[in-house]
């Protein structure tokens, strides 16, 4: 992943580790949801279909730190529903980052102004604001006219207050290459957030919208058009280039799903936090108990149109750092 140096070196290291220790399944990121509760109701996305007494729940932070101390991974990723609604989030943030933690946490950005004074920029740390287009598309995306400009003020002024910013779009088949090109010009060059991620809707299960999720062609199609005329190479992506490549059609990986494990109030997700068929009660178990053959393209129809950074992104990683022309690649300027 195109990573700030400091996080580079942290990631090496531990790759370096896992190799020495010759182990096979390892996380890169561990995504934490200590809550399901929203206060946006996004047509892509299943989370607040929980029951209301589950959506009133949330994880304590001590129950947090274990499952990230449990996995070892290096990076964090905090999201939910939406992470900003737990009353001891910044707690938790400085826990994971006492620790040595890469933290990331995913917001929709409403409620950041009203909380931005409880957290302080730490190079180990980084925003993420979900951006699913530019203001109208945006605002569909999310069912909610404003959240767009909401969004945009709430990054401005986190980056005046000089945190690090990044963003993550989810595309669907509503979605044309000039939409793409637009939304990453308008973050890129006008917001200048620091990092771009981007990812294919995938079709979850209990989200209200079944209609505009991408099959793998349709993604390749998309990226490809809007990766072209040199593009790609001006956007700063927080994303490897061989998934770059993979999300262009110009290479193909297995998913890796053990990669990026999710953690919720549930347990830990098996196999991803895209699926859930059943919950293990810590990582070891997740890594053990889980049929792990039987998911992937042409094993389960609901992978067949999967292209998700969640999977493949730790499978693009794992293939840079096997291959010394790919990990020039990687390192090398834009």
């Amino acid at each position: 992943m195109a990573l700030p140096l400091n996080l580079t070196i942290k990631v090496g290291g531990y790759l370096l580790k896992q190799k020495l220790r010759r182990r096979d399944k390892f996380p890169l990121i561990v995504e934490i949801e200590p809550l399901f509760a929203c206060n946006l109701a996004c047509n892509g996305c299943g989370k607040i279909q929980h029951p209301a007494s589950v959506l009133k729940q949330r994880m304590p932070v001590e129950q947090v730190i274990a499952a990230v101390e449990e996995c070892g991974a290096p990076m964090v990723s905090l999201a939910g529903g939406e992470p900003l609604m737990h009353p001891k989030i910044d707690e938790m943030t400085g826990e994971l980052l006492k620790r040595g933690k890469f933290v990331v946490l995913c917001t929709n950005a409403v409620l950041l102004p009203k909380h931005l004074h409880k957290f302080k920029p730490h190079r180990n740390f980084a925003w993420m604001v979900h951006i699913d287009g530019l203001r109208e598309r945006h605002d569909e995306s999310v069912s909610k006219v404003g959240v767009f400009d909401q969004a945009v003020e709430a990054i401005r002024q986190a980056k005046a207050a000089g945190f690090a910013v990044y963003t993550n779009s989810t595309f669907f088949n509503n979605d044309s290459p000039q939409d793409v090109i637009d939304v990453l010009d308008y973050l890129n060059d006008d917001l200048k957030v620091d990092m771009l991620q981007l990812s294919p809707g995938y079709a979850y299960e209990k989200a209200p919208d079944q209609e505009h999720f991408l099959g793998v062609e349709q993604t390749r199609q998309l990226f490809r058009k809007a990766f072209a005329e040199g593009r790609r190479k001006k956007w700063r992506f927080n994303h490897s280039e061989l998934y770059l490549d993979f999300l262009e059609g110009k290479a193909d990986f297995e998913c890796t799903p053990w990669g990026i494990p999710s953690y919720s109030l549930k347990g830990w997700q098996r196999p991803c936090y895209l699926m859930a068929d059943g919950y293990a009660t810590s990582y070891q178990e997740l890594l053990d108990t889980t049929d792990w053959e039987k998911y992937g393209r042409g094993k389960d129809p609901r992978c067949e149109n999967c292209m998700a950074h969640c999977g493949y992104e730790p499978t693009a990683v794992l293939a840079t750092i096997g291959s010394l022309k790919q990990s020039l690649r990687a390192v090398s300027p834009r």
